[in-house]
């Protein structure tokens, strides 16, 4: 590899050469992937624009070529464990599928232009505070189960469920971010009851007919490049196949932390935070809901030493 190869992942669309970096890049975001359904787009794509000089609509494009191969293999991994909602998760499909390819396909006729670049601008900072909205709620709904306040049962809300799979289709169309990161951050607003494996497995299915209809946009409109796809993939199968088995299994204090993160995470790097500034929003975010999360202590019984009963002397 030369010195300036880095640049060359976007100068040949039909070549599969294998590049080592981003090998190492999709294994890792495979692996949040797998671990959480967020991820993809929010960190994958700002990955290939500013370390390895990718083209915007370009990576736009061979992300979401890479996500709709990788999401099958979590999903698999949930639905054989039984942590999906299938409730939940048709009317997210009915939402998100129409919007998905509707957007990709607007996004692709704007093409490289300011409009596309504005729309796509725009669209980055909703989601980013979105994320992080989605965190505040976790934290909030956490204090209220501690504190004993929050015990409503899980019921499905089919007009939100359904809005908000149109929110999160349109928002991948434009953009590839969403799929999993603003999808997840919705349901955990709008269901708050809802299981933290059943949340990642039900996001990780939902998001493969989602991916595919933005992918086919992509495809036929966008820039696809089999070069970022193919190197990408190589890492990322066996690392979503292994977070994915650990996600469905893990108990909520650990996946909790590792969401939060992620979600902070995927929302300062939506807004080019610097790095010291996103590991650390991510660290503070995942030890808020770890320390919430933990149940209080029982409380303490005063040990109490018994008074000998008085004894009345004989008159």
């Amino acid at each position: 590899m030369t010195p300036h190869s880095s640049h060359l992942v976007a100068l040949h669309p039909l070549s599969l050469d294998v590049h080592p970096h981003l090998v190492i890049a999709g294994a890792l975001v495979g692996l949040l992937v797998g671990l959480t359904g967020m991820g993809g787009g929010a960190l994958l794509t700002p990955i290939l624009v500013l370390v390895f000089k990718v083209p915007p609509l370009a990576a736009v494009s061979s992300d979401l070529l890479a996500s709709l191969v990788m999401k099958p293999f979590g999903g698999a991994v949930h639905l054989a464990k039984g942590t999906v909602n299938t409730a939940v998760l048709g009317r997210l499909v009915a939402g998100s599928v129409p919007m998905a390819f509707a957007g990709s396909v607007a996004i692709g006729l704007l093409g490289h232009g300011s409009h596309a670049r504005t729309v796509q601008s725009v669209i980055t900072v909703i989601i980013a505070v979105a994320l992080i909205a989605s965190v505040g709620a976790t934290l909030v709904r956490l204090w209220r189960e501690r504190h004993g306040v929050d015990r409503r049962p899980f019921a499905v809300r089919p007009g939100l469920t359904l809005a908000i799979g149109a929110v999160g289709g349109l928002a991948v169309g434009l953009t590839s971010v969403g799929a999993g990161t603003l999808i997840i951050a919705m349901l955990l607003l709008a269901y708050p009851r809802m299981s933290t494996r059943e949340l990642v497995g039900t996001d990780i299915v939902q998001a493969i007919p989602l991916v595919a209809s933005a992918t086919l946009g992509h495809l036929l409109f966008g820039d696809v490049r089999l070069t970022l796809t193919a190197s990408l993939l190589i890492g990322a199968i066996p690392a979503v196949l292994l977070g994915a088995r650990f996600s469905s299994v893990a108990p909520p204090r650990v996946s909790r932390p590792v969401m939060a993160a992620v979600l902070v995470g995927s929302a300062l790097a939506l807004l080019h935070a610097p790095s010291a500034s996103l590991w650390a929003g991510a660290t503070a975010a995942a030890a808020l809901v770890w320390a919430l999360g933990r149940r209080p202590a029982p409380a303490s019984i005063p040990l109490s030493i018994p008074r000998p009963a008085a004894t009345r002397r004989p008159s």
